[in-house]
């Protein structure tokens, strides 16, 4: 389970890198262009310089709003994922004896056969239970936010707006150049928010959500750092709408336990049985005796008879 969080992790950093680095280039005169650029800034350019029009000339206010709105599209979809991995952590509470004993055996195998073995036990153990290898946290909310990410990075460092003129101040920083502070309020958000994520769960499935809960801000941190102030700026929006929707799912969670714990007494968790250990098969030494003995009395007599002659 641990690895195939960690695996989403890294393939989420590398497509964030691909889109960062790849999709946008620039002519000899510096003009970008690229399908990211002509397809997804561009059109985010025009929202934004529509919204900053309605909303006095800022370009900050304009991109909280685009965040405003992007957060209240998806809000409903993230809590759907958050809630289906509410009830498979609520789910894995319940197998967790079991969970411990392959992963003990796991620990414990000498062979190749017994370590596939474990892990067999342990695959017939999450869909005999009905409980996902990713947690219930698919990849469509992750997806969805790639192409729009990519947009508002493109649209923020290549705006002409932003990069110059009164509104592209906000607040008193530039939104066309990186800030520090806007950098360590994404990261204090998105840390604020993996912390609220770890409420009302046992202490051992938070101890195996510590890592992650340090690694994504860091990433969040890492980028706004090096992007303009502008995409910081979205990134600490989204994070605030990010612990209003993890502070939801804590409240339902009750609940939730509540109905998995029905669904359990109703249906209890299904016991994997290891499969009983097999002894290779004994030769049989009395009859290998006996045809070793039938073997030397020929070739005795085949000696005796040649003597004879």
């Amino acid at each position: 389970m641990k690895k195939m969080k960690h695996l989403g992790t890294l393939t989420a950093i590398a497509g964030l890198a691909l889109l960062l680095t790849g999709c946008v280039q620039r002519t000899k005169s510096g003009k970008p262009y690229g399908i990211i650029y002509d397809y997804l800034a561009v059109p985010t350019q025009h929202i934004m310089n529509w919204i900053a029009g309605l909303l006095g000339g800022s370009y900050g206010w304009a991109i909280i709003a685009v965040t405003f709105i992007i957060r209240m599209v998806l809000l409903p979809m993230m809590i759907e994922q958050s809630r289906k991995a509410t009830v498979q952590q609520e789910k894995m509470a319940y197998v967790k004896p079991q969970m411990a004993a392959i992963q003990e055996r796991q620990k414990n195998a000498t062979t190749n056969e017994e370590k596939t073995a474990a892990s067999q036990q342990m695959m017939s153990l999450y869909r005999d239970n009905g409980i996902s290898m990713t947690g219930g946290m698919g990849c469509l909310p992750i997806l969805i936010q790639f192409p729009i990410f990519a947009a508002l990075n493109a649209a923020i460092q290549y705006s002409p707006e932003l990069a110059s003129g009164a509104g592209s101040l906000f607040m008193g920083f530039s939104l066309g150049k990186p800030n520090l502070i806007l950098a360590a309020l994404s990261f204090i958000v998105y840390l604020l928010q993996g912390w609220l994520g770890t409420l009302g769960i046992p202490a051992d499935q938070k101890k195996s959500m510590m890592s992650m809960m340090i690694v994504s801000p860091l990433m969040i941190f890492f980028i706004s750092f090096r992007a303009p102030a502008g995409l910081g700026l979205y990134f600490f929006v989204g994070g605030i709408f990010a612990c209003i929707q993890t502070f939801i799912i804590y409240l339902y969670r009750p609940r939730i336990r509540a109905s998995v714990e029905a669904e359990m007494k109703k249906n209890p968790p299904k016991v994997v049985v290891p499969p009983e250990p097999t002894t290779p098969a004994q030769p049989n030494t009395t009859n290998s005796v006996a045809q070793e003995h039938a073997d030397n009395r020929k070739r005795n007599a085949g000696k005796q008879h040649h003597q004879n002659r």
